[in-house]
């Protein structure tokens, strides 16, 4: 975690004080920007730079030019570079390797040459939000002109390594207004906030995770009321260690002045899974709904297509957290509930009896909607065969 390290705690104590100290019309912006290429090349080193300052570039120039053909190459090359750094290896594996393995071989060598040891710091965060960007101008957006504004944008240093995803017009807004003179309100928010994201992260979360580590292994010997305290582990751990992360994010930015968006909303208190998505990763799961799931059709045409459309929309959902399949099935497996979910009160008599229980007790509609989505916490984190093992032993043997 970046923000634990000695590295970055010491370059806010240096960056937060100078930024306030200088005169919003002498440069601030421009040191902002500076200490964010500083952080940047810092933690993702030159061969991660290069990549994302080519993509910045082309971004930039494509939403200037405002034309169509453009912005859509740009768009393309951005989704190209996310596949090619993250996910090479794992289409080579997953298309080539099963119908030719010798080809698969011989591709996976070819690209284990060219690729760097990891994918460039935050690249899946970059290309959403140049997306976004992109898609926006090309739908009527202003583009960003100030190519001080643009590098703020794509590489402000709090959101840079795991969001929340910015959406152009709001942090633009937040920076023009936010950052021209110092307020005591940001400076007590944003500590609050970081103190709340660290006692989340490092008194929480991490101890949660030795736990893990310690129980997982010997899952199958435990009594099973210990599988369950190690089940709910799993579920608190992830819920507490993503929003202490956003938490300290949010709170660095709020000592700039600028507001990012919230991520989480209490999550663990929906009584329907598409109640769970509007409050779990928002960012993520707004920008999955406004660039995937609409343009494919939404719920536009009729069940069949709408259920189709959410079942690819969550399978990307799964596969940008990482190049495997038990994110491949943990987004498959959401994308069912909520096709379930969007669709069941037209079942006949069923449907209607359902509605009613739920509306009766929402008590049962939390209960339900948590337990489908902690059980699909083990296929986020496990081989989806280990995942059906140790869903089994939460049922018994």
């Amino acid at each position: 975690m970046i923000f634990t390290t000695y590295w970055f705690l010491a370059f806010a104590l240096i960056v937060i004080p100078v930024f306030w100290l200088i005169p919003a019309n002498l440069g601030r912006l421009w040191f902002l920007a500076a200490a964010c290429a500083v952080f940047h090349t810092y933690f993702a080193g030159p061969a991660g730079v290069a990549p994302i300052a080519i993509l910045m570039a082309t971004t930039y120039a494509a939403g200037i030019s405002r034309r169509s053909s453009v912005i859509l190459a740009a768009v393309v090359l951005a989704v190209l570079t996310l596949c090619f750094y993250k996910y090479s290896l794992f289409l080579i594996g997953a298309v080539v390797t099963p119908l030719s393995p010798e080809w698969g071989e011989l591709f996976a060598r070819e690209a284990g040459a060219l690729l760097p040891s990891a994918p460039p710091l935050g690249v899946s965060f970059f290309v959403f939000e140049f997306v976004h960007y992109l898609l926006e101008v090309r739908r009527g957006g202003e583009p960003i002109r100030s190519p001080l504004k643009f590098i703020l944008f794509s590489i402000f240093f709090p959101s840079l390594v795991a969001g929340p995803i910015k959406r152009y017009p709001q942090f633009l807004a937040s920076l023009e207004t936010g950052t021209r003179r110092f307020s005591a309100e940001d400076l007590a928010a944003g500590m609050g906030r970081i103190g709340l994201g660290f006692f989340k992260k490092i008194l929480l979360a991490d101890n949660l995770t030795a736990m893990i580590e310690q129980y997982q292994p010997s899952f199958g010997e435990l009594e099973l009321w210990g599988r369950w305290l190690v089940f709910a582990a799993i579920a608190f751990r992830i819920l507490l260690d993503f929003s202490g992360y956003t938490d300290i994010a949010i709170g660095f930015a709020r000592l700039l002045g600028v507001k990012l968006p919230e991520n989480f909303n209490w999550p663990y208190l929906a009584r329907s899974l598409q109640e769970f998505w509007q409050r779990w990763h928002i960012s993520l799961s707004s920008w999955i709904r406004d660039y995937i799931y609409i343009p494919l059709g939404g719920s536009r045409h009729g069940v069949v297509r709408r259920v189709l459309n959410g079942l690819i929309a969550f399978a990307l959902c799964g596969l940008w957290h990482g190049p495997a399949w038990n994110f491949v099935a943990w987004g498959v497996y959401h994308g069912v509930g909520l096709g379930i979910a969007a669709t069941y009160h037209s079942i006949p008599g069923l449907g209607a009896g359902l509605s009613r229980v739920f509306e009766r007790d929402p008590i049962f509609a939390h209960i339900l909607t948590q337990a489908f989505v902690w059980f699909g916490w083990l296929l986020f984190f496990y081989p989806v065969p280990v995942a059906l093992q140790m869903a089994k032993l939460l049922i018994g043997q």
